[in-house]
């Protein structure tokens, strides 16, 4: 290569290249995925009841983790003296979007839970990108077979309204779809606050159902190793994290942003925990809304998060398998 290269090859800068998730290899056959972590577009916001523009979301949160795209071997994190995911030991895919068909939610949904049944087949972590928070449906049903799984939300909406209007399959149904999931073994919601997009009777039912509802003030009054504990210890965990759980002070770009949210460390030490106290086995990010913030903050947020979560959950695996585990 002739000009200013250098013999490690390319410098390979975030704005250089096709931004997939974090620069990783794109692999669109669905049955060749080979990876320990596979990225999935779900581009749909028709489940949405105020502001749309979340089915740029994925393409927003993967233009910014080209920011965390580490050339250089791993993420060193000089706090915890540890390099996160380095490239011989975790590996990363991005499989694309599942294609969604405009005002049909049954196909759009079918198509995202068929890539991330394709992803638990092959053995790997599924990461989607949404699109609103309707699209945690399919991915929680694709997971019939593969679980049982603890569903820990992060949010400021309660998401567990039954029906309304005939709408069963919108962005405040997916917890109450979750929670008629054979297995789906319980909730934790976190950072519910102010008014909400449920009603009463949907709290009762949640509380019903065994969920455990906590909302930003209660998280601080506990502490967050306490909220943690609260948590069923040495089970399989599906997280679902809504980008309003954050502050939108930090978090403008959402369909319905709720003041008096989360600090970033608040959820990522939370999501650090967790990876230590059981097994992330799915994760999905929901509610951006790339338009509503020019910024572009709420994408870099999302991505470092991930970044972040990713690192931990790999990191505490290969900890458990040092031990035998």
């Amino acid at each position: 290569m002739s000009g200013h290269g250098y013999e490690g090859g390319r410098l390979n800068l975030p704005f250089v290249g096709l931004p997939t998730f974090a620069k990783s290899p794109l692999v669109s056959d669905w049955e060749a995925i080979g990876a320990d972590v596979a990225v999935l577009g779900a581009p749909f916001d028709f489940g949405t009841q105020y502001r749309a523009g979340a089915r740029f979301g994925p393409r927003a949160i993967r233009e910014a983790s080209t920011l965390f795209s580490f050339g250089h071997g791993g993420a060193y994190d000089h706090e915890d003296d540890v390099t996160y995911l380095a490239p011989d030991t975790v590996r990363i895919v991005d499989i694309g979007d599942a294609d969604i068909v405009h005002t049909d939610t049954e196909t759009s949904h079918a198509n995202i839970e068929l890539g991330v049944r394709k992803i638990l087949h092959a053995g790997a972590l599924p990461l989607v990108l949404g699109g609103d928070h309707s699209i945690n449906i399919p991915c929680v049903r694709a997971f019939e077979g593969h679980g049982p799984v603890h569903i820990v939300q992060i949010d400021a909406h309660l998401d567990f309204v039954d029906e309304r209007h005939g709408v069963t399959a919108g962005h405040g149904n997916p917890m109450r779809r979750a929670a008629e999931c054979g297995h789906v073994s319980g909730l934790t919601q976190l950072g519910i606050r102010n008014v909400s997009s449920t009603a009463r009777e949907g709290y009762e039912d949640a509380r019903k159902f065994g969920s455990d509802i906590v909302s930003v003030r209660q998280f601080r009054a506990l502490g967050g190793e306490a909220v943690l504990e609260r948590i069923p210890a040495g089970k399989r965990y599906y997280v679902t994290i809504d980008i309003d759980g954050f502050d939108p002070s930090i978090a403008p770009g959402t369909g319905t942003p709720s003041h008096g949210g989360f600090a970033y460390y608040e959820v990522l030490e939370l999501m650090q925990g967790l990876s230590r106290r059981g097994d992330i086995a799915g994760i999905d990010l929901v509610e951006v809304a790339p338009d509503h913030d020019p910024s572009g903050i709420t994408g870099i947020l999302a991505a470092q998060l991930l970044m972040n979560m990713l690192g931990f959950i790999f990191h505490a695996r290969a900890g458990e398998a040092d031990l035998g585990g």
